[in-house]
This record gives structure tokens, sequence and C-alpha cells, in this order.
């Protein structure tokens, strides 16, 4: 699994005009199921995200994880973020995990975020997203579960 990960004021995704998740303070996931990942990829990166220290405590130091700060996530599949671009001049999807595959794997990292005590909006899988965000500071991280 591949995330980018960006530490925001706030964010939101529409879907058909329609607004369909939206958040305040705290972490916007894009999140890129690959054909090898397994249930134990979503485990590692749920675990993994909400205790990153990129949050500032009171010394302006990035000491605070999500769950410190009670933020909360809004979590965008996108399998894009598997896309290779080395060869020729349009990516290749051949790594990004087929549509049932990445759907459970999307589904369970959002059940073991939530599972952690954070408010988690996700967007509509396969759908055609708008996604906004204020991006704070800016951070924006790249994690990957391999």
């Amino acid at each position: 699994m591949r995330a980018v990960i960006q530490r925001v004021k706030s964010s939101s995704v529409v879907v058909d005009d329609e607004v369909i998740g939206n958040i305040g303070n705290g972490l916007l996931v894009f999140l890129g199921v690959a054909k090898t990942d397994k249930p134990h990829d979503a485990e590692y990166l749920a675990e993994k995200i909400v205790n990153l220290r990129i949050f500032e405590d009171d010394n302006s130091k990035m000491n605070r994880s999500l769950l410190d700060i009670g933020g909360e996530m809004l979590v965008v599949s996108q399998f894009t973020l598997l896309g290779d671009c080395k060869k020729g001049r349009r990516p290749s999807f051949v790594n990004a995990a087929e549509p049932n595959t990445a759907s459970k794997l999307y589904e369970q990292f959002v059940v073991k975020v939530r599972e952690k005590g954070v408010l988690v909006k996700t967007g509509r899988f396969r759908a055609l997203m708008d996604v906004s965000l204020t991006n704070y500071g800016p951070v924006t991280l790249i994690l990957e579960s391999q």
C-alpha cells in the first residue's frame, strides 16, 4: 500500500456536486492498493499513520500525533499512486490491485483507523472525485507498507 498523507486544516471530497466527506484539523490520506498487498499492510499503515508525530506541540516541534490532537482523517482511494511512469509517456497501472481486492483492503484500512478512535470520512471508491484541502505547513509525506 502506498499513502500520501497531508496535514490539513480542512479537507473535503465532492462526488456529483455533493459533499460526501469533510473534515477539520487532521489528515488527508490518499491511499493506493498494490496487487501484492495483504490485510497486514492495511493494519500496518493504519497504525503508522495515526501515530505519526507530525503535529506541533507547544514548542512548535512536530511531536504530536493525530491521536494526540484528536484530529480527523479523510481517506480517498487513489489507484494512480501505483502508476509506473518509467517507460513511455503513459503511466502503467499493472502494479495496482484489481478493484474488488483494492476495495476490501481500503475498507479494512478505514476500519482499523476507526478502531483507534479517529473520526474518519471517506471518498467513494472508483468514483470521479473533487478533493479540496488546506494543507497546513505544508506537510506532505509518502508512506509504503512494504
